[in-house]
């Protein structure tokens, strides 16, 4: 059968092989399944070996669907190891890209088409665009989107600053998403930092006005467009709450899949009561 399961046999059924009924595996009863457009979960690698990322796909790989190598850690992998670990997300249906600050250093650096290039031969399929240090122009910006896509990645880009105390402008958010959307951008992330601290809809203690930010986005087009970074149970728990369990949510760490998917499904204490979301994503 080879050295890894094939795709088809990684569900949840190869997953819960004592065959659970549907009722307790999900008793929200709404949690959407691989491949999915909403709901998705985001996990941030720091440095995980390929030991450590065969363990998390093997256990949760039917829960992941996105995989970002942090910050701009992939070019310390020596290059057999990375393609490794790329094959390895591939092979669960996990799209694997490097974090949106090694693309700004390829600006900053004037790098840009030979990063492209890079990334995808070496087997990338996504890419995060963002400005979460550097800034830079409009026009820049729309030009590597574009440029991104016709190299065949699936592109997110991000919104916010992460300098600490750094605000996000919920007018100038859905401004963003929509003109990403438009462009043809997947995804965009709400900066949150991997603390999920001090910056963007967060304040020092990683708390945020979840009435006001219902108000404000529950209506929006393309809503289910946006993955909120939530590193923090307590985020994610109330996001869930807001706006049900298929919200999308990044910055997860591999330790924490498992417990957040139990979250979105109602299987923890926290999101037991479904009555209570005021809406769903």
């Amino acid at each position: 059968m080879g050295r890894y399961l094939r795709l088809e046999e990684r569900g949840e059924e190869a997953l819960s092989w004592l065959n659970w009924p549907h009722s307790l595996m999900d008793p929200s009863q709404t949690r959407n399944r691989k491949p999915r457009e909403n709901g998705i979960t985001m996990v941030i690698d720091k440095g995980l070996g390929v030991d450590g990322l065969k363990d998390l796909l093997e256990v949760s790989g039917a829960y992941v669907d996105y995989l970002k190598l942090g910050f701009g850690t992939s070019v310390l992998y020596p290059s057999h190891y990375l393609k490794h670990k790329i094959q390895l997300a591939k092979e669960y249906g996990v799209k694997i890209y490097p974090g949106g600050t090694l693309t700004e250093v390829a600006i900053y650096q004037q790098e840009i088409p030979h990063y492209l290039r890079l990334i995808t031969q070496i087997g990338f399929n996504a890419i995060e665009i963002s400005e979460g240090t550097l800034s830079y122009p409009p026009e820049v910006r729309k030009e590597i989107i574009v440029r991104a896509l016709d190299a065949g990645l699936d592109v997110i880009t991000e919104f916010g600053k992460k300098e600490q105390g750094s605000i996000i402008l919920l007018s100038e958010l859905e401004e963003r998403l929509l003109s990403d959307i438009f462009l043809g951008v997947s995804y965009v992330i709400v900066e949150g930092r991997e603390s999920g601290t001090g910056v963007g809809i967060y304040d020092q203690n990683g708390n945020f006005d979840g009435a006001t930010l219902y108000d404000f986005v529950h209506h929006w087009a393309y809503k289910d467009r946006l993955i909120w970074e939530a590193p923090l149970k307590k985020q994610q728990v109330h996001f869930i709450q807001l706006f049900g369990t298929n919200v999308n949510l990044g910055n997860i760490a591999p330790g924490e899949v498992i417990a957040l998917e139990a979250l979105r499904r109602g299987l923890r204490s926290d999101t037991f009561i479904f009555k209570e979301v005021l809406g769903e994503v």
